[in-house]
């Protein structure tokens, strides 16, 4: 088994040509040999007319292969091991997607930095921006959090990440990465950092059961991606906010949501 990697092909994130030279990238590494099945899940499948999307700027580069494009959150589930749940992504950005024994499918969530992504990366980051212009406002002194976001950011005064917050020098990864920070704060004792990923877990488990509810299943709800995986306040917050759902059947991804696509390759068409 081959291991690649290369740049995002997700079109929500860059444009159709930066995702079309990334996936030939990838292609490249991968080798020439034949290919007749190509999987892929991404993030921004939607509709069918994304997954077509996708499916095009793939094609050209396996032309003789079946092409299958979902959401990334299928891998995710199958990738817990389960066939029938829900699956919640927390990396960049968060959705909830779930099937049932009957076959029916649900979503929540998913709808993109600017509408939703609550729990997610981006929305940590962007909540420690809004956290040190509120201090800015009522006076308050610059806190753990907000030094180690000027620091990160290059700023010197929180009045500046205004500007910088709409620039488009940056972007929904730059603000993301500035998760970290929140969790590192929250780590060193800092209460609002705290229960900013005490709120992301609770977020993340009212989007599990949304889906549950829509499914008529009581589970499993399965928590992966980067944050999802990594950061265990936020693990602790979705786990407690199930349980008070009634939802006992809770579990934390342990592998690539990539190593899902077997089962998923061997499932009924």
């Amino acid at each position: 088994m081959a291991d690649e990697s290369a740049g995002s092909a997700n079109v929500q994130n860059v444009s159709r040509e930066q995702a079309a030279r990334n996936l030939a990238e990838l292609f490249a590494k991968i080798g020439a040999a034949p290919v007749d099945r190509v999987y892929a899940g991404s993030g921004g499948i939607d509709t069918e007319e994304d997954a077509a999307a996708l499916a095009a700027l793939i094609q050209p580069l396996a032309p003789a292969a079946r092409v299958t494009v979902v959401h990334d959150s299928r891998l995710l589930l199958a990738a817990g091991r389960a066939s029938t749940g829900v699956a919640v992504i927390a990396g960049t950005g968060s959705a909830a997607w779930g099937r049932n024994a009957d076959g029916g499918e649900a979503r929540a969530g998913g709808w993109g930095y600017l509408l939703g992504d609550e729990g997610s990366g981006y929305w940590l980051g962007r909540e420690a921006v809004r956290h040190s212009l509120r201090r800015m406002n009522q006076g308050l002194p610059v806190d753990p959090l907000t030094a180690a976001l000027l620091a990160s950011c290059g700023v010197d005064h929180p009045n500046k990440l205004i500007a910088l917050f709409h620039s488009p020098d940056t972007g929904r990864r730059f603000w993301a990465q500035q998760a970290r920070l929140v969790v590192e704060a929250a780590a060193a004792g800092h209460a609002a950092s705290q229960e900013l990923l005490k709120q992301a877990g609770k977020d993340l488990a009212a989007l599990a059961v949304q889906v549950l509810q829509q499914l008529g299943i009581q589970g499993p709800a399965i928590l992966g991606s980067g944050l999802g995986m990594n950061v265990v306040p936020i693990q602790e917050a979705f786990r407690r906010s199930l349980s008070e759902a009634g939802v006992t059947d809770v579990r934390i991804l342990d592998q690539d949501p990539v190593f899902g696509i077997p089962q998923l390759v061997a499932e009924p068409a």
